[in-house]
């Protein structure tokens, strides 16, 4: 689970700085404010997994404890 964690965050940040790229460079507007969209999107589906519970558990966390 934290290579999934480790690798959705790479990935935003490399869709943040593409995003920028072509918003720099300008006629890929369209492209470039959907690449900010779905960085948005697993930004939260980051936030989902690591947010503690009022437990004091995260969904990652559960996650890595159940049996194999």
């Amino acid at each position: 689970m934290d290579i999934a964690l480790s690798l959705l965050v790479l990935t935003v940040t490399a869709l943040v700085l593409g995003a920028v790229a072509l918003l720099r460079r300008g006629g890929y507007r369209k492209q470039a404010l959907l690449m900010l969209g779905l960085a948005a999107v697993m930004i939260a589906n980051i936030v989902i997994w690591t947010l503690p519970t009022p437990a004091g558990q995260s969904l990652s966390g559960v996650v890595g404890q159940a049996p194999k």
